[in-house]
């Protein structure tokens, strides 16, 4: 059984991208298992009030974005099993952390649209995790 970690943001169209690169992986519906994971961006900002908030102090009530829920039925629609794991911290870091722990034996990015010259060129957490990961990469 491979083990694919799935990396999902809030772009419903980024996670058909990545779904369907699940999907169309050979026998995916009897050799891959995927987690879905969705990364709560790390920041500090200064609020209107001029306070400060902390993405630590908003983890905890976070709600994933429909676009998890979204790649979860289409995993089911295609017979391949999911688990969803939610973490917060800088996306690329998180990503390569979590794919190390679970031993994964592919992670799957979708990065955003680009213009065609754009497109040699990729986001900064799609970048860091093609530099840095230990197993192979498929962009969606």
């Amino acid at each position: 059984m491979y083990q694919v970690l799935l990396s999902i943001d809030g772009s419903e169209d980024r996670a058909r991208q990545a779904v369907s690169a699940v999907t169309d992986l050979p026998r995916a519906n009897t050799e891959v298992a995927v987690t879905i994971l969705n990364v709560f961006e790390e920041f500090d900002a200064v609020d209107d009030s001029g306070g400060r908030v902390k993405s630590s102090d908003l983890y905890e009530n976070y709600q994933p974005p429909s676009s998890v829920e979204m790649a979860q039925e289409l995993l089911d629609e295609n017979g391949i099993e999911w688990t969803f794991r939610k973490e917060h911290g800088d996306p690329a870091e998180t990503i390569l952390t979590v794919a190390g722990e679970l031993g994964t034996s592919a992670i799957v990015v979708a990065p955003g649209s680009r213009s065609p010259v754009g497109k040699v060129l990729f986001g900064s957490v799609t970048q860091g995790i093609l530099l840095d990961a230990d197993q192979p990469v498929i962009v969606a």
